[in-house]
């Protein structure tokens, strides 16, 4: 740990603040888009939706700040927070209201999440694991991916089809990460190499598909139901090719394994939760 905390705190604070107001702002601006019109058309003539993603970048440099300056194991729990500064501000915007059982499920999934990074403390592995490698877990991803992301666009609950949109969003950005190391590494060494590596293509593919479900999810219901879902999914993605490609490793003691289960187990209910209750204030505000 570097020797500035009390920065460190702050700047990750203000990275989870600005990537909170950009969630909102993107989300309201996807939901006043009707179903059969161009999502993505409409958005890039919405300044709201610019905001947000102006309100993205500016989260990501600060975050970048935080982290230059301190843990990883500091930073990235206290981003984390930034679900419980965007539920109630969407709450605000949407006229809907954070019940305390809303309140409490977004605490839990929060602190879960965190104790997820901090308890899990992968140690980095390899980032030049060659194509048949990565063959079989990409597989699996994409059908985990294309199960969750059909799903969402087929099913007509606004509660679960913004959860597996945004799951699906979520693991999409996580295999992005898994890439990132790699890519990163290449450009340092070789830009020509870097430019024509299937993997740079990848990421990117990745980040824009994942960015589009992202998108939509926030379209098709609540920020409750769409923005836990991605901010598990983008972890359990990068955590799952870390482990199977590229030889990352997790703590494996007995006491590390049984809470980094219990707070997975804490993730999944919860962010099930908070999409089913909310699908169910908005049908109930639809229906009076």
């Amino acid at each position: 740990m570097n020797g500035f905390p009390v920065l460190t705190v702050a700047l990750a604070l203000v990275a989870a603040m600005l990537f909170a107001c950009a969630s909102v702002a993107q989300q309201s601006a996807a939901a006043a888009v009707p179903e059969g019109r161009s999502l993505m058309s409409t958005l890039l003539r919405s300044p709201r939706w610019w905001a947000g993603v102006v309100g993205d970048v500016g989260g990501y440099a600060v975050q970048v700040a935080a982290l230059w300056v301190g843990s990883v194991l500091i930073v990235q729990p206290l981003v984390v927070s930034m679900l419980l500064f965007a539920l109630p501000l969407s709450a605000k915007f949407s006229g809907f209201k954070m019940t305390r059982s809303t309140w409490l499920l977004a605490i839990s999934l929060a602190l879960a999440l965190a104790v997820f990074i901090v308890v899990g403390d992968p140690t980095e592995g390899h980032s030049n694991a060659p194509f048949a490698d990565w063959l079989v877990p990409l597989l699996v991803t994409t059908v985990v991916i294309s199960v969750f992301a059909v799903a969402g666009f087929v099913l007509h609950n606004p509660g679960y089809r913004a959860l597996l949109l945004g799951a699906a969003g979520g693991l999409l950005f996580g295999v992005a990460v898994a890439f990132t190391k790699f890519v990163t590494d290449l450009v340092e060494k070789d830009l020509v190499s870097a430019i024509t590596a299937w993997q740079t293509y990848a990421l990117v593919g990745c980040g824009v598909l994942g960015f589009y479900l992202q998108q939509v999810a926030f379209q098709a219901g609540p920020l409750s139901a769409s923005l836990p879902a991605v901010t598990i999914g983008e972890p359990f993605g990068a955590a799952f090719l870390g482990i199977t490609v590229l030889d990352e490793r997790v703590r494996d003691d007995p006491g590390a394994l049984v809470i980094i289960g219990c707070s997975v187990l804490v993730m999944i209910v919860a962010t099930i939760a908070l999409s089913r209750s909310q699908a169910q204030l908005t049908e109930s505000v639809t229906g009076a």
